[in-house]
């Protein structure tokens, strides 16, 4: 019913698995090329790591991904025969294999050869094989225990919503918080605890959607005299972009794409209006493997940037401010700071001046600006320490730009709500068609388009436009 432990342990083994298997084809190479290489350990670990190779490896690792999910292996082993599930597994580790090759193929020094690829395969089988079973086992629990809790909201207040409500209570769902309940009552009989949570009625669902963070949307409303009601409900939550779920019947869908969930309570259909599979978790190891590799790189002018910043103008270097990220949770997002140290004290004198349209502040000349942060917007280098967030899966390298409280706060629209279903990002579509020439209506469809169109190639296009967008500097304030 709910996004429970065995789902996260789902994505808990594709993350494991694909780490092994990274683990195994780097242990094999190391084995066949034991005997060129370096002496001592501070000698091995300062081998020279190119972004070719690093980019070969997660092309590698999505491939293996593909392939596992293509034959339907992206989950922990189930009853299936023995003689089933090692047919299934060889076949995906020849097929993922194929994509070895890449390695012998690009390597200039030799070291890597097809001989490698050959005996990573059998190695590989065994392995995989082994961690089903393993994972089939243990990945459930140690999911629950490390799951988050979801912030759950129940619409209905009679006998169904009673029943799913005492269901939960018995269960103890420890990664379920339900923070009350939302319903007109029409005339039935209202329990005193479902009474002491009320959140208020329908027509209040969707403002409470913009002021709280809210993970599910739980319809138990009954289906014949109250169709009206769920329809409004989903729609609702379509436009808000938080996951709303049912218990029978099918409805008119916009956005949300059903997804039938088997739970141990009770069938129903999941209403998710974004993408959710096995390519988050690529997305998510993408992020990671950039956000090292950027932190890497322009660790040496994060640092001069950092003293530039001390030196010209009274400050912190570093400026920190609170956002919104995914299902609209806060976190204190990380900048240079480009303007002077009361900048935020100073903005209420300044609203006049606002150039942008709808609820952001944006405005050309800001006499705010420092001079070096001029250059540092204009250039998006104030944006380097947003790597950190992205590393503590705050926000991802693609994805809608966060915004701060202040233009969430004028947000009057549930609609605008939906750019809070997928994390924030360093770079979007915005980012990449003008920026601040264009307006806000256009920024919005730009993100809403990115949530519905998402895919890994879209997210590696972006990114592909956005270094030549910033060194154009087009729209930058």
């Amino acid at each position: 019913m709910f996004r429970t432990p065995k789902s996260i342990a789902n994505r808990v083994y594709t993350f494991v698995n694909a780490a092994v298997v990274m683990l195994i084809l780097l242990g094999v190479f190391t084995g066949a090329n034991w005997q060129n290489m370096p002496d001592g350990i501070g000698a091995f670990l300062a081998l020279r790591v190119t972004i070719k190779n690093l980019f070969l490896a997660v092309l590698f690792l999505l491939a293996w991904a593909i392939a596992f999910r293509a034959f339907g292996l992206s989950r922990p082993s189930s009853a299936a025969p023995f003689w089933k599930e090692l047919v299934q597994v060889t076949k995906a580790c020849v097929v993922a294999s194929m994509f070895a090759l890449l390695f012998p193929l690009t390597s200039q020094t030799g070291a890597f050869t097809g001989r490698i690829v050959l005996y990573f395969l059998p190695v590989a089988i065994v392995a995989c094989l082994s961690g089903r079973f393993i994972a089939g086992a243990f990945a459930g629990r140690l999911a629950q225990v490390f799951s988050s809790p979801r912030d759950l909201i129940i619409v209905g207040s009679g006998p169904r919503a009673a029943a799913i409500y005492a269901r939960l209570q018995e269960s103890n769902h420890t990664y379920t918080h339900i923070l009350g309940f939302v319903d007109t009552p029409n005339g039935h009989l209202v329990t005193a605890a479902i009474r002491q949570q009320m959140l208020g009625g329908l027509d209040d669902l969707e403002t409470i959607l913009m002021k709280r963070p809210v993970d599910e949307v739980l319809i138990a409303l009954p289906a014949k005299s109250c169709y009206d009601q769920i329809q409004t409900a989903i729609q609702t939550c379509e436009r808000a972009g938080v996951e709303a779920k049912y218990l029978s019947d099918v409805f008119q869908l916009s956005l949300a794409r059903p997804t039938f969930v088997a739970d141990e309570h009770a069938p129903v259909v999941s209403l998710k209006v974004v993408q959710d599979d096995y390519r988050l978790v690529v997305k998510r190891g993408i992020d990671i493997i950039g956000a090292i590799v950027g932190v890497a790189i322009f660790s040496p002018l994060m640092l001069v940037i950092a003293a530039a910043i001390k030196l010209t103008s009274p400050g912190p270097a570093l400026f920190t401010q609170e956002r919104y990220g995914l299902n609209k949770r806060r976190f204190r997002m990380y900048k240079f700071r480009t303007m002077v140290q009361d900048a935020e004290k100073r903005q209420t004198e300044l609203e006049s001046r606002n150039e942008a349209g709808g609820p952001v502040f944006k405005i050309h000349d800001d006499p705010r600006i420092t001079s070096i942060g001029r250059i540092l917007r204009r250039t998006s280098l104030d944006e380097l320490p947003q790597f950190f967030n992205v590393l503590r899966g705050e926000m991802s390298l693609v994805g809608p730009r966060p915004l701060p409280r202040r233009d969430v706060s004028n947000f009057d629209d549930a609609s605008l709500m939906r750019r809070f279903s997928v994390r924030p990002g360093l770079t979007c579509l915005w980012q990449v068609n003008g920026r601040s020439n264009i307006d806000f209506r256009r920024w919005i469809e730009l993100d809403l388009k990115y949530i519905d169109t998402w895919s890994l190639g879209l997210d590696f296009s972006i990114l592909a436009k956005t270094i030549p967008a910033v060194l154009k500097g087009s729209g930058a304030v």
